[in-house]
């Protein structure tokens, strides 16, 4: 009797300790940009990505997760097959850091840990959706040096360089050995802003807005034809930009279990 009751503790607190876990992570990657530089290619990735998260297991499908991610983000017209990109020529480069809030669905029952649960496997695809918090800041290389845009004003616009961000992706989980679990995902940001390139609308009329620096009018049109003239279409109209991070995740999964001694 008294062996078939530790038998059943383990497995019930196994099961409950499994439901109810932290985890703990490192990520590396890469990252990329798309917007008014890169309106149409959700799949170029340029620089690379580092991170970490804490999460929190609810169950063998749901967690929650704050993760963090630094990068640089980048784009050229230069660098595009459009002919009214190349003749553009604005070129731009941001670090970028996310805080984020996250929650994920696993699409099996998924508890890590090294331990038995009813039902669950071993690795599993997920969802994630959540919010972020980024910081970016972009520059541009002018005359063999880094010039940081967002004072210039190129587009007569004192944007802020923080905004929030909607986040979405999917991955995979797998469990390598014991505690230790090894996670490749892709995931989309929609920040909302449309100034993480610098870029948004139309070229400034400087006559009646004076620039807010002698640099200004230089680095607002860069065109190859001088073809920013006031009011003309600069960006390419959508109201935000977009970046996202493809990553592998190496986590160790926080497990404790107490059984009553007899």
């Amino acid at each position: 009797m008294r062996r078939l009751i530790l038998i059943i503790c383990f497995f019930s607190q196994s099961y409950i300790a499994l439901s109810q876990t932290w985890e703990a992570g490192v990520s590396a990657g890469a990252a990329g940009y798309m917007g008014d530089l890169n309106p149409v290619k959700p799949y170029t990735f340029t620089d690379p990505v580092f991170g970490g998260q804490i999460k929190r297991n609810f169950n063998g499908h749901w967690s929650a997760k704050v993760g963090f991610m630094s990068c640089t983000i980048q784009g050229d017209d230069a660098k595009s097959s459009n002919g009214y990109q190349i003749d553009r020529n604005l070129q731009f480069r941001t670090a970028l850091s996310e805080l984020s809030l996250q929650a994920e669905l696993n699409l099996f029952n998924y508890l890590p840990g090294g331990l038995p649960g009813f039902g669950s496997r071993r690795f599993s695809p997920y969802l994630f959706t959540g919010v972020g918090a980024l910081a970016f800041n972009p520059v541009a290389d002018y005359n063999g040096s880094e010039v940081e845009l967002h004072p210039l004003q190129t587009e007569g616009v004192d944007y802020k360089k923080q905004a929030l961000s909607a986040i979405y992706g999917a991955g995979v989980k797998y469990n390598l050995s014991g505690n230790w679990n090894i996670i490749g995902e892709l995931g989309y940001r929609t920040a909302f802003t449309d100034y993480l390139d610098d870029v948004s609308a139309r070229y400034p009329d400087f006559a009646a807005n004076p620039p807010a620096s002698p640099t200004t009018p230089a680095l607002s049109d860069r065109s190859l034809s001088q073809s920013g003239s006031p009011g003309v279409q600069r960006g390419d109209f959508r109201p935000r930009d977009t970046y996202m991070f493809t990553a592998i995740s190496l986590t160790y999964t926080f497990v404790s279990i107490k059984c009553p001694t007899f």
